[in-house]
């Protein structure tokens, strides 16, 4: 129970790596904040889970306004924060002529300006508490992946803003990020029903990495557990890639 009476709010918390993640911290004693855009989402995510410990905390991340307006709510409820996990994202393939400025626009603004809009205003929070961040970025924050120019941009461009938060926070408040590669989740399964052949899609997925298979999104959860926990008192502005070695460098296979 390393988390007991912990208070934590994790956005994009109910489906997903967000859920692992919520799942994880309330089983080690968390009290936990779910993020979502829609109450329904929340409430479908309770209902199959269990309510103990549970706060809704609804708001569309591509928005400043509703982040600060989640943050607000969650911190209330709460009491006061000690961990911040940023998990919603989106994710969309396009050609990079195709890109148009919605998918842009909406892209950068969810994974990347929300993340930094909910850590700003929960700043105030998590360094009375001496706190942390865990964000989720994603391998391809670290390499380029072809067909996903914003989503690279977006991610890239969250790993970067960890470590320069990291050294405006320390001490007072550790700032982190995970960076998976393919994780078997509800996203996943939809960018392969957009591809129009999802079986192929799903297989392209499983041989992405160099291990020839996915994550786990409890495999993500028990990373960001460790980064936001007391063994990790001496880690801030790492970007932990959890990838099955996809990030390593050219695979013989």
């Amino acid at each position: 129970m390393r988390f007991q009476a912990t208070r934590v709010l994790v956005t994009g918390g109910s489906r997903g790596i967000g859920a692992a993640i919520v799942r994880a911290f309330c089983a080690e004693g968390a009290r936990v904040a779910v993020g979502a855009r829609s109450m329904a989402s929340i409430e479908r995510f309770i209902a199959a889970h269990g309510n103990e410990g549970l706060i809704p905390a609804p708001g569309d991340v591509g928005d400043r306004d509703a982040c600060r307006q989640m943050v607000h709510d969650a911190i209330a409820a709460l009491g006061g924060l000690d961990v911040l996990v940023n998990a919603a994202g989106v994710y969309w393939e396009a050609a990079p002529e195709a890109i148009d400025a919605e998918h842009w626009d909406r892209t950068i603004a969810i994974n990347l300006s929300g993340p930094f809009h909910c850590i700003q205003a929960a700043l105030p929070a998590l360094r009375e508490s001496r706190g942390n961040v865990v964000s989720i970025a994603s391998d391809a924050g670290l390499a380029g992946m072809a067909g996903a120019a914003a989503y690279c941009a977006a991610k890239g461009g969250l790993v970067n803003l960890t470590r320069a938060l990291a050294l405006d926070l320390v001490p007072d408040v550790r700032v982190n990020c995970v960076c998976p590669g393919n994780v078997d989740t509800e996203m996943l399964a939809e960018a392969g029903a957009a591809s129009g052949d999802p079986v192929a899609y799903r297989a392209w997925a499983e041989r992405y990495a160099p291990m020839g298979r996915m994550a786990r999104p409890q495999e993500i959860a028990a990373a960001v557990l460790y980064l936001a926990g007391p063994d990790a008192g001496f880690v801030t502005g790492a970007a932990l890639a959890i990838d099955g070695g996809r990030t390593a460098g050219p695979s013989r296979s």
